[in-house]
């Protein structure tokens, strides 16, 4: 079961950081935002739109599939973890940095994803 976690998670965390990079590419080709169907047929034809889309759908599913099987405190917390990957991809592909504040923000993230996983252990053992 640990495995199909892991495995999930995983993907749910590709997914999730696919969506949210494409969003940024493609808000970022977007510009100057206009309301007008030559702006909107211009943001149609940006792949990023579609790798946002298919980003969306795939985390949809595979965090029904989870919620079949974990207890959801934890997939709950686990599935914020694209924060922490948006924020490291965003260095290396957006040029942005990461602050003291942004790396106690993720260390926070995680952390608490430990304690509810643990709690969640502790909570599963002691029952008969």
């Amino acid at each position: 079961m640990k495995r199909f976690y892991l495995i999930g998670f995983a993907v749910l965390l590709g997914f999730d950081t696919l969506a949210q990079i494409s969003f940024k590419y493609a808000g970022s080709q977007a510009l100057p935002v206009q309301a007008s169907l030559g702006w909107l047929l211009r943001v149609f034809a940006q792949p990023w739109v579609y790798g946002a889309v298919l980003g969306y759908i795939g985390a949809f599913f595979t965090w029904m599939t989870l919620l079949k099987r974990a207890p959801i405190g934890p997939a709950f917390a686990a599935s914020h973890l694209e924060i922490i990957s948006v924020m490291l991809l965003s260095v290396p592909l957006f040029h942005e940095t990461i602050g003291w504040s942004q790396a106690l923000g993720a260390l926070a993230i995680i952390a608490g994803i430990i304690c509810l996983a643990l709690s969640e252990t502790e909570h599963v053992d002691a029952t008969p």
